[in-house]
């Protein structure tokens, strides 16, 4: 486990890094909970192999500025369990509710599903220390991967941005990085828009089809357990060589930092919508931004998921949930890219001013003090 803690945080947070191991079972994992001056955080609980401090340290700060800019109760968390997420479902089981036994009396945060947990995961999450969101139907919650709130989110996201891009939605392509709980439904929704599907990656692989990719079919082929590089509609790609495809949209769904200063030259899109959570580099953000790549921000556009969450903690429904996100999106992006128009300024810069006052405000009315000392992009790089 990368133990480097030194350095991370801002006058926003960290509050607390737990750093948790139970070898009996194999448990290494990372908690942070970055700041809870609006409510106590919700943040997802992501299994990789791979997952660091610092990245979780950057989702928590994430979860931080999408929950104030949503205008939720919520501050902003994040864990990270260090395994291979497709283990057998009973090692899994055992772990989480290992994991959760280890935090539940960390009661300022709220569980939720992430990258390698869904909904069966924060059941056993619940069980075992009384709180999650994101929970099956059948236990009273709103499951978000069933749903598709994160993806509903990023479709409306993109219908505000598309004409500031130059776009029209309908009859522009777009290329999917990710064809997970989110990217599937980013799918469906942006196909029923009139959106052609051109190109597509999972973890195991990536397809092309310069004329369009059906989106039901491939999600069948997908949820049978095969990979999106082996679908008939297409031909199989490379896919590092996903970023170069040319599209007037790229979405990217999936893994932190797949856009980079050693790639993102390759973009040919005229809209990035981030849905997975940092998927960019701050590097990277900068180019597009001097390269006129209108880039919609991750804690901007992927907010459907927690402002869902949010809901069902308060006992609301799904039906009431997508009204929220749909208002509460568009408004935000509307918001984000004038005030980035008039101030000749990178979308992320506003939206991060924008959020971080909602915090600062938080954090006055509960007696903090306010040291500012850093910078938007922060959120990217150990200070």
């Amino acid at each position: 486990m990368d133990l480097e803690i030194r350095g991370i945080g801002d006058h926003l947070g960290p509050e607390k890094i737990l750093l948790l191991r139970q070898p009996q079972v194999g448990l290494e994992a990372i908690v942070v909970v970055d700041n809870v001056a609006a409510g106590p955080a919700i943040g997802g609980v992501r299994i990789a192999p791979d997952v660091t401090v610092l990245e979780v340290f950057r989702l928590a700060r994430a979860m931080t500025l999408k929950n104030a800019l949503a205008g939720l109760p919520h501050g902003g968390a994040k864990s990270g369990i260090l395994a291979d997420a497709k283990m057998e479902i009973g090692d899994k089981e055992v772990l989480l509710r290992t994991f959760a036994k280890m935090i539940r009396h960390l009661e300022e945060y709220i569980p939720g599903p992430d990258m390698g947990t869904d909904e069966a995961c924060m059941a056993w999450i619940k069980d075992e220390m009384g709180r999650a969101a994101g929970l099956p139907a059948v236990m009273g919650g709103i499951p978000l991967d069933e749903v598709g709130a994160t993806g509903l989110g990023i479709a409306v996201a993109a219908e505000v941005a598309a004409p500031a891009a130059g776009l029209t939605l309908e009859g522009s392509r777009f290329v999917l990085q990710g064809f997970g709980a989110v990217g599937r439904h980013v799918a469906r929704l942006l196909a029923e828009r009139g959106v052609s599907l051109v190109a597509v990656a999972d973890s195991r692989g990536a397809l092309f089809a310069p004329a369009g990719l059906d989106v039901e079919a491939l999600i069948d082929h997908k949820l049978s357990g095969a990979s999106v590089g082996r679908f008939s509609g297409g031909r199989a790609l490379d896919p590092d060589e996903l970023v170069g495809v040319d599209c007037e949209i790229w979405i990217p769904a999936a893994r932190p930092d797949v856009l980079r200063a050693d790639n993102v030259e390759k973009l040919k899109a005229r809209l990035v919508v981030q849905a997975a959570n940092i998927p960019a580099t701050a590097a990277a953000e900068i180019w597009m931004y001097e390269h006129s790549i209108l880039n919609v921000p991750d804690f901007l556009a992927n907010a459907g998921g927690v402002i869902c969450a949010s809901l069902e903690v308060r006992g609301g429904t799904w039906r009431e949930a997508k009204e929220v996100i749909r208002e509460k999106i568009r408004a935000n992006t509307i918001e984000v890219l004038e005030r980035s128009k008039k101030g000749a300024r990178r979308p992320r810069e506003v939206g991060v001013e924008m959020a971080q006052e909602r915090v600062e405000e938080a954090m006055a009315l509960r007696g903090r003090p306010v040291v500012r000392a850093l910078n938007s992009d922060s959120v990217y790089l150990p200070l």
